[in-house]
């Protein structure tokens, strides 16, 4: 699961080596190499089985495929648009937006250390926002809200499917969202400007930051509990923003360093009191 959580880390550090691609360019090559590498990945895996999930036609699937879809754009657009640092402190907040949703729509108890949690981490990001206003650069962190957004509807729909007794397989669900990416972004993509350098790049991307995680975290789920793979999945922001100073040169300012922080202590407080409980 840690190696999970490095290779997700890897977006924000390569997409600031590409040369000419930009916007729903750099979208499109992953989605499109993410495609690819599953379609290899899925045969080789399950065999004929792979292909199950999709004639079965459960319609969760395919919400749930249009889910992934909406967090690789939004994802991939708001790097392009803001810096790293923000937007992994932003799609953190997964776990929380869940919270919401699943007391809104499945009438689950949210614990008070998740309302203190959630209190916290919207000080932290109004901080950061506000540090963003003032400088007139927050479009690419409202693009980014749209990842622990997306991923906790996908959430619901996973566990509104669970409670009718169709378990959704999170591998074809990428599947689909990928190829509903690239068919969406493809569009607004023209004119292609990626090198051969930025396309060898997006390809990496594909595969090894979001093809090859995705499946081993189906057998990450398999041996550890929920908020184990939950708390672990934090490391992602702290690998990436660690990667982007590293590699690019793109050091996090005080303001995400300051709510970032406050994000990130409410998130693992919040999941290792929640896991204490279920103990």
């Amino acid at each position: 699961m840690v190696a999970v959580t490095l290779m997700w880390a890897t977006a924000g550090l390569v997409t600031r080596h590409l040369e000419a691609a930009r916007s729903f360019e750099v979208t499109f090559w992953r989605s499109f190499f993410t495609t690819l590498s599953l379609l290899v990945i899925l045969p080789l895996w399950r065999g004929r089985a792979a292909w199950r999930a999709f004639r079965q036609g459960h319609v969760a699937l395919w919400w749930s495929g249009l889910c992934w879809s909406a967090m690789f754009t939004s994802f991939m657009l708001a790097l392009t648009m803001t810096s790293v640092a923000h937007v992994l402190v932003i799609s953190a907040l997964g776990p929380l937006f869940t919270a919401l949703l699943a007391r809104t729509f499945l009438r689950h108890r949210v614990a008070w250390h998740t309302w203190l949690a959630i209190a916290a981490a919207s000080l932290g990001m109004g901080w950061i926002f506000g540090a963003q206003s003032a400088r007139g650069d927050w479009l690419g962190s409202a693009v980014a809200l749209c990842v622990p957004l997306t991923a906790a509807i996908n959430w619901i729909v996973v566990q509104h499917a669970h409670g009718k007794g169709e378990d959704i397989d999170l591998v074809p669900s990428v599947l689909i969202g990928a190829v509903i990416s690239s068919a969406v972004t493809l569009p607004l993509a023209f004119p292609l400007q990626a090198t051969v350098h930025d396309v060898g790049l997006l390809a990496l991307l594909g595969l090894v930051q979001l093809a090859i995680p995705c499946t081993l975290l189906v057998l990450c789920a398999r041996v550890l509990k929920a908020p184990e793979v939950s708390l672990l999945g934090q490391l992602e922001v702290l690998f990436g923003i660690l990667l982007a100073w590293l590699g690019a040169g793109e050091a996090p300012g005080a303001n995400v360093l300051q709510g970032g922080l406050l994000v990130l202590v409410a998130l693992l407080t919040n999941e290792l009191l929640g896991w204490k409980q279920r103990r």
